[in-house]
């Protein structure tokens, strides 16, 4: 089948220089070009072997709509670093998660003690460490914790990336911390609140003995 479509391209091709009356000069660097993918068709084309579809290494990843919503009401989005978190955030939707790292140091570099930028930077981290609390990303965490002891969102967050990883155990903690940071007149402090209930309904069914 490869060899029909290859002959069929050089009759296009031909037919297309004649219509197009190309001076007949040409016609031998058109030949001498199909000679040469013919050639390399012949060494390495493999016509037995089923067509499929091309894979490409980006994949396309789910927008966490009310996960950024909530982000966006902790850290303030129309604040200086919001361009960056905008760019990193289109970034991972497309699966360029390498892309969100690289454009949230850049924010850093411009503005070092950004708790908004670090925070972001996390959690890019995890994401990109396939949403693992990989060291570079618990360093980003520790370090929004440390510029920003009393916001909420750091320890928050760090508690996502544990509860995302499936260490729920690990994540409570940072969960209740976060809720204790967070004033109950605050619009996310209940939002907060519920996602800790949960958790905790769900750890109490994982310890609950089986039914006998």
């Amino acid at each position: 089948m490869g060899w029909l479509w290859l002959g069929i391209i050089a009759v296009g091709a031909f037919a297309l220089l004649a219509v197009l009356r190309v001076d007949r000069l040409l016609w031998s660097m058109v030949a001498a070009a199909l000679m040469l993918g013919a050639a390399g068709y012949a060494l390495q084309g493999e016509p037995e072997l089923a067509g499929h579809p091309v894979v490409t290494g980006t994949t396309i990843t789910p927008d966490d709509g009310s996960m950024i919503e909530l982000r966006d009401k902790m850290l303030e989005r129309y604040t200086g670093a919001a361009a960056y978190l905008v760019a990193a955030d289109a970034m991972t939707r497309i699966g360029e998660r390498r892309a969100a790292v690289k454009v949230l140091l850049g924010g850093i570099r411009v503005a070092p003690k950004s708790l908004v930028l670090w925070t972001g930077l996390a959690n890019a981290l995890a994401a990109h460490d396939g949403d693992q609390v990989s060291p570079p990303a618990l360093f980003a965490f520790q370090q929004a914790m440390r510029i920003a002891p009393r916001h909420p969102a750091p320890p928050f967050f760090l508690g996502l990336a544990y509860v995302r990883s499936g260490n729920f155990a690990a994540g409570r903690p940072y969960w209740a911390r976060a809720l204790a940071l967070t004033p109950k007149s605050v619009s996310y402090h209940d939002e907060i609140a519920v996602r800790l209930a949960l958790l905790d309904q769900v750890m109490a069914a994982q310890d609950a003995p089986p039914a006998s």
